[in-house]
């Protein structure tokens, strides 16, 4: 035995000297909590450390429970992440003298605290045989038929057996669908990874009784999980009180449970901490309620029939199983938050993620500021991710952490307890940032557009500028009015007057639609598309009026794009940032646009075009979705690669790159329909040169030919063409539109038909769509 197993005996063997209790042998059955406990097993307990003794848990209550949470994560901060429970013992060492079901029980509710602190238990040891029953000398005048209970020292008697943990120890195996010969295999040992092992010992534990030799305790090494399994909390702690299980299979299902696992990664497996019995369930078949559920969500049905079919009650809420890589990518909606520089575009969304209220002095926008400058001026220059998460009946997750009440949730939390999740981008509103907040609307993937306008101050060019990129890609908005406190009638009125006149404007052609309860958001929420309308919300993020009334509307939005039902395309990652971590290497972070892929030695990726227009081969190491390690990332996600490359591969990474499974291509010309927007005066013809957006590709680009689409037919005057013969008379004007051939100016790109683009040259100019790619140049 390792040195770990054998620190009961060293204990015993270093001992010099014992207590003894004198006990009746008629009450040695029913011992209780109140005895005297004077046996010193292992040293007393510490106030600081990563050690912790605990007598018993019995039917804790919910504040007990969040009383061990707080303790527990106390003791892992301290362990630098692990930490080790001693269950049975009392703070001063000594044996809590409790029998082989108490003990149990108590690791089964401490193994489900450490999973909802997201560790897990990675050895279980369970250790009898350390306190005997002796009979005192016939002289003793204190010997009328009583015995003593004393510390053994015999190896013979100790034993220590290692138990399966309750939860798992996060660890899944992998079974493909081409590896069916090796079932066999996996059957034998996951049967071994239940059964017991004996460390020390040649018996069994004793686990029904209450003699001297039935007296248990159990030491639990726990460990924070970095590379935590995307699955959910299998009993939440509310669960524990209330003793729920999860249904056992039959045994037939078993090898399908684990095929399951495989293709859909979303397995969970409980211990029943006393019998030894494995228990196992699949979440597919555990969430099928649930995506019926979303179904009735993504429907076509009005608010309040939403809410009704989606909310459960309260007991069954907190217990109902929710997959993590579903809500980060089925029911994950991607909300572009944008409007002028002084509209609180920062301050709304740490009013809404962290659940608290502005103090009017910038206290909200600063938790979620990135960098120092912004902080300064109060003024956001980058495009930046905020996570807002919804219980399944509605209620905003919070964004404090409930045991560290000064500390704001990270992310990986925040998905954890979310059953559906909003995701704000928080866009630039100064003019100098428009670039940033147009490549932030074109590569961000956003479902519905936040068009936020300040009612003191009319609607600025910056706003109308805003509308009109979110409706040149098709974004339906919502406009929200915000700092309505304390603001003057005359000024709100004028101020919606306004943004009235720019959405009924020919090239916006929305209908403003008033929100004031919830009636209104059933009735405007699914004819934000089909009817055009705009909602309008009042908001203030000092008083919170229509805070709520905000959340419930996001909430209650049915996701546009359905990024899952691309899953079984080739798998395409769009990089929109890079980064070198030490100890890890070169790390992209963009969204998977299509397919998926399973990280690993084997994942054999291209990543590129490079300036010349090759692809560098490499491996995908590990993955990151919400700072979630994952092995597997699918459609619809954003996430994070890790990937093995030399140092002159380093420096040959770039934002707008693409990462493929197949060998892709690269071209430096293609065709787009466009049509130039109407506004200011605008002519382009042939050699014209734009910055063109394409998704999270930019790069400058010049028209190398420009053909009318059905002239008759948009009814163009003669003057769009100065002879019949000459092409480059060609000239394009506001509203036109045309097949025109662009050519980059500097590398090649990855690029294919029915991409969306935007092309501009200080402001937007026109859109289009991609409809050929005429030269490729094949990858290296």
């Amino acid at each position: 035995a390792d040195g770990r197993t054998h620190s009961a005996l060293l204990l015993l063997d270093t001992r010099s000297s014992f207590r003894s209790i004198p006990i009746e042998n008629s009450t040695l059955a029913a011992m209780n909590d109140t005895t005297e406990r004077t046996l010193s097993v292992i040293p007393a307990e510490k106030e600081d450390g990563c050690t912790e003794y605990k007598r018993q848990l019995r039917n804790p209550t919910p504040s007990r429970l969040r009383s061990l949470a707080t303790q527990m994560s106390y003791r892992l901060d301290e362990g630098m992440g692990r930490c080790t429970y001693q269950v049975g013992v009392e703070d001063d060492g000594c044996h809590s003298l409790l029998d082989y079901a108490s003990v149990a029980e108590s690791a089964r509710i401490i193994e489900c605290i450490a999973r909802s602190l997201n560790a897990v238990v990675l050895e279980r040891l369970m250790i009898q045989g350390e306190v005997t029953a002796s009979s005192t000398d016939d002289s003793s005048p204190s010997s009328d038929d009583k015995d003593q209970l004393v510390l053994s020292y015999s190896k013979d008697s100790l034993v220590v057996v290692e138990q399966p943990s309750v939860m798992g120890d996060g660890s899944s195996s992998i079974i493909g669908e081409d590896e069916e010969k090796e079932e066999k295999t996996a059957d034998d040992d996951s049967s071994k990874k239940s059964e017991e092992v004996i460390r020390i010992g040649r018996r069994h534990l004793i686990k029904e009784g209450t003699g001297p030799e039935a007296y248990t305790r159990c030491e639990l090494t726990i460990q924070r999980v970095e590379t935590h399994l995307l699955d959910p909390t299998p009993l939440s702690l509310a669960s524990i009180t209330r003793g729920q299980k999860l249904r056992k299979p039959d045994n037939g299902s078993a090898r399908a449970a684990r095929k399951l696992e495989a293709r859909d990664r979303t397995l969970s497996s409980v211990s029943d901490g006393v019998a030894g019995a494995t228990e196992l369930t699949t979440m597919k078949q555990a969430t099928a309620p649930a995506a019926a559920e979303a179904k009735l969500v993504e429907g076509d049905k009005p608010f309040l029939e939403r809410m009704n079919s989606i909310s459960v009650s309260p007991e069954k809420e907190d217990s109902k199983p929710c997959a993590l890589t579903e809500t980060l990518s089925s029911r994950n909606i991607r909300i572009a938050v944008v409007g002028n520089v002084d509209a609180g575009k920062s301050t709304l969304i740490g009013a809404l993620t962290t659940s608290t209220l502005d103090d009017g002095r910038g206290r909200c926008r600063t938790s979620i500021m990135k960098h120092r400058h912004e902080i300064e001026t109060g003024r956001t220059s980058t495009a930046q991710s905020h996570l807002m998460g919804f219980k399944s009946n509605g209620e905003p997750i919070s964004g404090r952490d409930s045991i560290r009440t000064n500390k704001r949730k990270t992310e990986d939390e925040v998905a954890r307890e979310s059953y559906r999740i909003c995701t704000l981008i928080d866009l630039a509103g100064h003019e100098k940032y428009l670039k940033t907040t147009i490549h932030g609307v074109s590569s961000g993937m956003a479902d519905y557009g936040l068009i936020l306008v300040n009612s003191r101050h009319p609607p600025t060019h910056m706003t109308q500028h805003h509308l009109n990129l979110c409706c040149s890609f098709g974004i339906p908005v919502i406009i929200v009015f915000t700092k309505i406190d304390g603001c003057p009638e005359h000024a709100m009125k004028n101020s919606k007057e306004e943004v009235h006149k720019l959405l009924r404007a020919p090239d916006i052609n929305k209908r403003p639609f008033a929100v004031r309860n919830e009636q209104d958001v059933a009735t405007c929420i699914d004819k934000l598309q089909q009817a055009n309308l705009a909602p309008i919300i009042d908001t203030s993020c000092v008083s919170g009026e229509g805070l709520d009334l905000l959340r419930k509307m996001l909430f209650a939005l049915p996701k546009r794009r359905r990024h899952e039902k691309k899953a079984d395309r080739p798998f395409e990652f769009l990089v929109e940032d890079i980064f070198n971590v030490p100890g890890v290497g070169s790390v992209v972070s963009g969204f998977v646009n299509a397919g998926s892929l399973v990280v690993g030695s084997n994942a054999h990726v291209y990543v590129g075009p490079t300036n010349d227009g090759s692809f560098m081969r490499t491996v995908a190491k590990s993955a990151h979705i919400a700072r979630i390690n994952t092995s597997h990332i699918t459609a619809g996600q954003s996430a994070c690669l890790a990937f093995s490359l030399n140092k002159d591969q380093r420096k040959q990474l770039r934002r707008g790159m693409v990462v493929m499974k197949e060998n892709p291509t690269s071209t430096r010309e293609f065709d787009a329909e466009i049509c130039v927007l109407k506004g200011e005066g605008t002519t382009i013809r042939r050699s014209y040169q734009a910055y063109v957006h394409i998704l999270n590709v930019r790069q400058s680009a010049f028209a190398k030919n420009i053909e009318i689409v059905n002239n008759n037919a948009l009814g163009l005057p003669p003057s769009h063409k100065a002879a019949d013969d000459e092409d480059d008379g060609i000239v394009l004007r506001p509203g036109s539109r045309a097949k025109v051939r662009f050519e980059f100016a500097q590398r090649p790109e990855y690029i294919r038909p029915g991409m969306r683009m935007l092309f501009r040259d200080g402001r937007v100019r026109g859109v289009g769509i991609i409809t050929d790619v005429p030269e490729i140049q094949a990858a290296v």
